[in-house]
């Protein structure tokens, strides 16, 4: 990022054209990220999107308060979606706006970080090269997983926060000023809150002053961010831990030694390197290579990483730069490189969304480099410039539109995956869910579930969709059951299996069993309202209706809005002879379900009786 000096670099922009320039980068992003307003919820949307039993004010609280109540514990960023569902509900449109607004404001926010950290530089870029390096951000195709894919925006949310502390900070830097400092390191906290992640800001303003001044002063530069490092440390492990007991990133897909660690990470930064210089063919899910510490040739990719790091490092007295982009770039990137374990590495080693922070550097990098290539070139065609920067940013744009296709619904989501990568288990499973909710689908489903079971045999979740399937086909109830128990021999704690297999029981009038496998299913997990409400009624059926009913009251404290369990419990009611407590439940079924047609015939026997 070097250049000439400060006065050679011409007058920084300011004041109506700081503005005009923000205008066009929010216009143009507005404009690539047109398609992604129209998507559906995918994939585990629903695990971030406020489920019903956290609409409340207890369940805010709960976001907080409780670990498990949400499927990550960043309780700022549910609670922004808890405000957001008072405002959108279940309507996706509203998700999006907000993600792709707060991706277009981000973009804006590096132009103003990088404008802070320019000014005063040792070698400062050319003007202008700030607004190009946020249009890059802004359009890159890379991105469009973290926009279109409403579960992302934790990413959005939290880089607006963290390059808001970095701005900040940049500001304390300059002025000492504690109060800029507090309000940094607030916003820090803040970013924290929404993704860990953000843990690497501290490294990050490091690597910037460096950049900026040449040197790095203890007690100048890293004493202040001491307290930075300690929290994003303690944020960080505590991420880790989280992931390990309440998310699932354990088990056979985890257990990798140290080298083969190494391994993964040194080939995850050829590929994010690789997909940021030529954004074409991305996919949702990636190709799960297989790691072999004995293969000679897989050692290649760290050790490409180490050369690359000692040649930047052998020129940075000519141009410092290029090593300070890749210091952001791998130090950004190394909570998402393996050597800790996260949920996704279960199906791929690499995500588009978890490069989105890392490629700041890199593009700030390439926003100054070009901008300096164009005050290079001849004065006399200097003024092809702005003409070669509006196509470059209609491909990335056209390459963001196209892409953003693949997000719209869960179905063209795991047919293009499969498109892209036919291994994909996990897609063929997920297309199979899909399916399986589309009349004239579910034995297209089954196949599905088949293929995925073909490529990976040891997913107890895969077992249990198809046992689910099989278990609406006629003659086909004791193959759901095998597959259920099959699940179980997988993973003896698996609620879901645990549940299906109790339906299927009841279904086939081994009620005992049933009722043993609900209760395991609710001690795998307690907040299975559905679970809950089914061994309620089992044990009404069965006589023990005390019992039955404080389960079937266990089912709406987990979802208030459940029907079905308000139906139930109006139907426990009854049967304890206590009518007008019953009246009342079968009055809430229907203002929940106006259609519910049961709630209204058991009013109306009640009534007639009266």
């Amino acid at each position: 990022m070097n250049a000439p000096p400060p006065e050679a670099s011409g007058a920084r922009p300011a004041g109506p054209r700081n503005f005009g320039l923000g205008a066009l980068v929010v216009f143009a992003t507005l404009v690539a990220y047109l398609p992604s307003l129209s998507g559906d919820f995918i994939w585990n949307d629903s695990d971030y999107v406020t489920a019903p039993a956290l609409r409340s004010l207890r369940g805010l609280a709960r976001i907080w308060t409780e670990l498990g109540a949400t499927q990550q514990y960043y309780p700022l960023l549910h609670s922004a979606f808890w405000a957001q569902h008072r405002l959108f509900g279940d309507n996706p449109l509203g998700y999006h706006v907000v993600t792709l607004l707060l991706h277009a404001g981000s973009a804006v926010l590096f132009a103003l970080v990088l404008r802070r950290l320019f000014e005063g530089a040792r070698a400062r870029p050319p003007a202008g090269s700030e607004w190009l390096a946020a249009l890059l951000f802004a359009l890159h195709p890379v991105h469009v997983e973290s926009v279109a894919w409403i579960t992302e925006q934790k990413n959005t949310l939290s880089l607006a926060f963290y390059l808001g502390a970095a701005l900040l900070y940049l500001d304390f830097d300059e002025s000492r000023k504690p109060r800029a400092y507090y309000w940094a390191l607030a916003l820090f906290v803040l970013s924290l809150l929404c993704k860990t992640v953000t843990a690497t800001l501290p490294a990050a303003l490091l690597v910037a002053l460096w950049w900026k001044r040449g040197r790095i002063d203890w007690r100048r530069d890293v004493l202040p961010l001491l307290p930075w490092f300690a929290m994003g440390a303690a944020a960080g492990m505590f991420t880790s831990w989280v992931e390990k007991t309440y998310v699932g990133a354990h088990g056979a897909e985890f257990n990798l030694p140290m080298a083969g660690r190494v391994l993964v990470a040194g080939r995850a930064v050829w590929f994010y390197a690789g997909t940021l210089a030529w954004p074409f063919n991305l996919n949702f899910i990636y190709p799960r290579w297989t790691v072999d510490t004995s293969a000679g040739w897989q050692w290649l990719f760290p050790l490409g990483v180490l050369a690359v790091a000692g040649v930047l490092w052998a020129i940075r007295r000519r141009t410092w730069g290029p090593l300070a982009a890749f210091l952001f770039f791998v130090g950004s990137l190394l909570p998402a490189l393996g050597i800790v374990d996260l949920y996704g590495a279960r199906y791929s080693w690499v995500w588009d969304h978890w490069q989105y922070l890392p490629d700041l550097g890199p593009l700030a990098l390439a926003g100054a480099g070009l901008a300096l290539a164009w005050q290079r070139v001849p004065a006399g065609l200097r003024w092809t410039g702005p003409g070669a920067a509006a196509i470059l940013a209609i491909v990335l744009g056209a390459l963001s539109w196209s892409h953003c296709v693949m997000f719209h619904d869960n179905q063209t989501l795991y047919l293009t995956t499969l498109e892209r990568n036919p291994a994909s288990w996990m897609a063929h499973n997920n297309l199979g869910l899909a399916w399986s909710k589309i009349p004239g689908k579910l034995d297209d489903a089954v196949a599905q579930y088949q293929e995925a079971l073909r490529l990976k045999p040891d997913i107890a979740e895969t077992h249990t969709n198809l046992g689910s399937a099989l278990s609406t086909m006629p003659g086909r109830l004791d193959d759901a059951v095998a597959q259920y128990q099959e699940a179980l021999r997988l993973d003896p704690k698996y609620p879901d299996a645990h549940f299906y297999l109790a339906n299927a029981l009841v279904q086939s009038g081994r009620i005992p069993e049933a009722i043993g496998h609900y209760e395991d299913a609710l001690r795998a997990d307690p907040g299975l309202a559905e679970a809950s409400n089914n061994l309620g009624m089992i044990l009404c059926r069965t006589g023990r209706t005390d019992e039955g009913l404080a389960r079937i009251e266990a089912a709406i404290r987990i979802q208030p809005d459940y029907a079905q369990a308000h139906f139930a419990r109006g139907a426990a009611l009854l049967q304890l002879g206590r009518r007008d407590e019953a009246s009342a439940e079968f009055e809430q079924v229907l203002r929940l379900r106006p259609d519910f047609s049961p709630a209204a015939r058991m009013l109306e026997m009640i009534r007639s009786r009266q």
